[in-house]
């Protein structure tokens, strides 16, 4: 009897073991995944600092100045080229509401529900 429970106890202590390692062996390989994403995530924070700053780079006002009058053939702005507003023209009228129109063009409520029950006569 001594010994069944000694094979027993062993064998409990040999599937205790491999479950620990089962259990060490997916804690490491998640260890590596998180550091291998928080490297990548690193690379990326880095890429968008540099894409930022190449961004910048190229929007400055002075850069597109010089691209502007090299690349556009534009010309000076003159002030004869402004006008009042005085001189504006009117604003056009708002086009009409065909709906609304229809709904005034129509006899009052009144009217109608009399003349449907015989009342209005």
């Amino acid at each position: 009897m001594l010994r069944i429970l000694n094979t027993i106890v062993v064998l409990a202590l040999i599937a205790a073991a491999g479950s620990v390692y089962q259990v060490k062996y997916e804690s490491t390989l998640q260890a590596e995944k998180i550091a291998k994403l928080r490297n990548e995530i690193r690379q990326e924070k880095e890429a968008i600092a540099l894409l930022r700053a190449e961004w910048s780079q190229l929007t400055r006002p002075d850069r597109i100045q010089a691209l502007a009058s090299r690349h556009l053939a534009l010309k000076t702005f003159d002030l004869d080229q402004l006008d009042r507003l005085d001189k504006l023209p009117d604003r056009p009228a708002p086009p009409g509401d065909p709906i609304g129109d229809m709904l005034d063009d129509m006899e009052p409520r009144d009217a109608i529900d009399g003349a449907e029950t015989g009342d209005g006569l």
